[in-house]
């Protein structure tokens, strides 16, 4: 079964210095039937504005992911971790215990577009740790390529839960196919660009439940990124 949440079907808000979109119930957005999927809870897609910026807050017990489309995004936080991510490159912070942080768009001119994700840990309770690691375009080109899972493999970022993240760029007519495990799970978003995943059309920012489906089939009608979770 595939469950299609559409772009403009979240909720979200635009705050001038902020333009948020949320797949799931978050902060003043709150529906009942979009509380999450398996163990994902946040996926919100933000465009921050230049010199604007989330200030320092705290998170516990959450695994946040965090994948920059494009201009530039300014980490830092109570690990002593100060970073700037770009276009291509991936986020793992674990909250764990208690973690303070802070993103802005230190940039002056061009706003910055990136997903943030959060997802429930295996535990409460885990130190907090933080990983970041730049995928060149090359490995994702009309391939999956693995960047965030629970084991690091092909150089991946650790996560402390039974999920594996997928980007993949597409050019137009290419195909992707992927077989899901007995009792897997899967959600499909895309990042940019339309395709089609087992015969249902997609477009940008638009979001797939996958569930009972033994394999995925995706196509791109033009230029299209996307990002797939593999979920218990």
């Amino acid at each position: 079964m595939i469950t299609i949440r559409k772009a403009a079907d979240r909720g979200g808000a635009d705050h001038g210095w902020l333009q948020t979109a949320h797949t799931f119930s978050f902060n003043t957005y709150h529906d009942p039937r979009q509380m999450g999927f398996r163990s994902l809870r946040v996926i919100n897609e933000d465009v921050v504005q230049p010199g604007q910026g989330f200030g320092m807050h705290g998170h516990r017990d959450m695994e946040i992911v965090t994948v920059v489309l494009s201009g530039a995004l300014e980490h830092r936080d109570s690990m002593n971790n100060a970073s700037v991510l770009g276009p291509g490159e991936v986020q793992r912070m674990t909250a764990g215990q208690g973690v303070r942080h802070s993103e802005a768009n230190p940039s002056d001119e061009s706003p910055v577009h990136l997903y943030q994700i959060w997802l429930l840990p295996e535990r409460p309770g885990l130190t907090p740790s933080y990983e970041q690691k730049a995928f060149p375009d090359a490995e994702r080109r009309d391939a999956w390529r693995v960047v965030v899972s629970p084991d690091g493999r092909e150089g991946s970022l650790k996560i402390h839960q039974d999920a594996s993240i997928h980007l993949a760029s597409l050019d137009p007519g290419k195909e992707l196919n992927r077989d899901l495990a007995p009792g897997r799970h899967a959600w499909l978003q895309v990042l940019k660009g339309s395709v089609v995943l087992n015969g249902r059309p997609l477009e940008t920012s638009d979001g797939a439940a996958v569930s009972g489906e033994s394999s995925l089939a995706l196509r791109a009608d033009q230029p299209a990124e996307v990002m797939l979770f593999d979920l218990a």
